[in-house]
C-alpha cells in the first residue's frame, strides 16, 4: 500500500527500527525492493535519486514505482532523493510521491533554511512528506576522519533551529558515512547522534548506509536513526553476480539477456533481504 514517508518513521521511531529506502533506477531494481519487504514483511521506501535522472527519466520510472507500491502487501513510500530544485520537487510531487527531499544542504544556512521553509510548505498543502539535509554527507573519495567534524557534521544547536523553523519531517544527519563504495573506512560519531536527538527529537536519516558493519547499523538505529538510505552495494550484488554467471563463458555460448535481467535481481533481493534483516533489528 502507498502511504506516506511520515507516516512510516513515526511507527519506526516509536517501535525503535529503520525503514531501508532503496534507489530502483530500473525495473529490476523495483522487483527486488519489493520482493524482499514483502518475504519479510517489512515497510519500505522506494527513491528514486535526481541523479538517476540520467539512467531513467523520473517521468518513467515514477509509474512503475507506484504500481507496484499500491499494489504491495506492505506499506511503500515513493520518495524523491536527493531532490536540488523546486522545478523537480514540484514534479514528483505531481507525479504522485508520497514524500521529497529537498536538498539544500550546498546553500549557506539560512538560505538552507528559507528553502527549506517554502518547500515545507508546498509539499504539505498536498499531503506529502518532506526529509531536509543539514551538514555535509561525505563521499567515498573523502570518507575517514575529517581534519575538523564540526565544520562538516550536523551540530544539535543547528538542528533544533532548523526544525523548528522549517517544519520538516524528517532529518537527514552527518555524522562520518560517505556516499558509494568506501575507499578509506568512515569513522562515524555515533554520539553525535544521540546529542542531536537530545536537542530536536524528530526522525533521523543516514546517507550513504552502504559498506556498515551490522554493530554500526544497529547503534546508529537505536541512537535514533529510523530510515537508512542503501543503493551502492545492492547494485554491486547484482553486477557480481552477473560476473560470476558469465565467468568462464565464451561469446559462442548461448546467453540470453532476460537470464542476466533474473540473476541481478535475484542477488539484489537477496541483499536487500539482508539489509531489511539488520535495519528491522531481527
Amino acid at each position: 500500500m502507498l502511504v506516506p514517508l511520515k507516516e512510516l518513521l513515526a511507527d519506526a521511531k516509536e517501535k525503535s527500527y529503520a525503514v531501508g529506502a532503496f534507489n530502483c533506477p530500473n525495473l529490476e531494481s523495483v522487483l527486488a525492493i519489493i520482493g524482499a519487504a514483502e518475504e519479510l514483511q517489512c515497510p519500505v521506501i522506494l527513491n528514486h535519486a535526481e541523479v538517476h535522472n540520467t539512467l531513467i527519466p523520473i517521468e518513467t520510472i515514477a509509474p512503475v514505482m507506484l504500481d507496484f507500491a499500491k499494489k504491495a502487501s506492505v506499506p511503500v513510500c515513493v520518495h524523491l532523493d536527493h531532490g536540488t530544485t523546486f522545478e523537480m520537487c514540484i514534479k514528483a510531487i505531481r507525479l504522485g510521491f508520497t514524500s521529497i527531499m529537498y536538498d539544500a544542504s550546498g546553500a549557506e544556512y539560512e538560505a538552507n533554511v528559507a528553502q527549506t521553509e517554502e518547500m515545507v510548505r508546498i509539499a504539505h498543502a498536498c499531503g506529502v512528506s518532506v526529509e531536509a539535509e543539514l551538514g555535509h554527507i561525505l563521499t567515498s573519495e573523502n570518507s575517514g576522519q575529517p581534519e575538523n567534524p564540526d565544520d562538516i557534521y550536523t551540530s544539535p544547536s543547528s538542528a533544533r533551529d532548523f526544525v523548528e523553523r522549517t517544519g520538516v519531517d524528517a532529518l537527514a544527519i552527518a555524522f562520518g558515512t560517505a556516499h558509494g563504495i568506501y575507499k578509506v573506512k568512515p569513522v562515524l560519531d555515533l554520539d553525535r547522534i544521540l546529542k542531536i536527538k537530545e536537542a530536536v527529537d524528530i526522525p533521523f536519516v543516514m546517507h550513504g548506509g552502504s559498506g556498515l558493519s551490522e554493530t554500526e547499523f544497529r547503534t546508529a538505529i537505536k541512537n535514533g536513526i529510523t530510515k537508512i538510505n542503501y543503493y551502492t552495494y545492492m547494485t554491486l550484488a547484482g553486477g557480481q553476480e552477473v560476473i560470476r554467471k558469465l565467468s568462464g563463458k565464451s561469446p559462442d555460448d548461448t546467453v540470453f539477456f532476460h537470464d542476466i535481467s533474473l540473476w541481478a535481481t535475484d542477488a539484489m533481493k537477496a541483499n536487500v533481504r539482508e539489509a531489511m534483516r539488520i535495519f528491522s533489528m531481527r
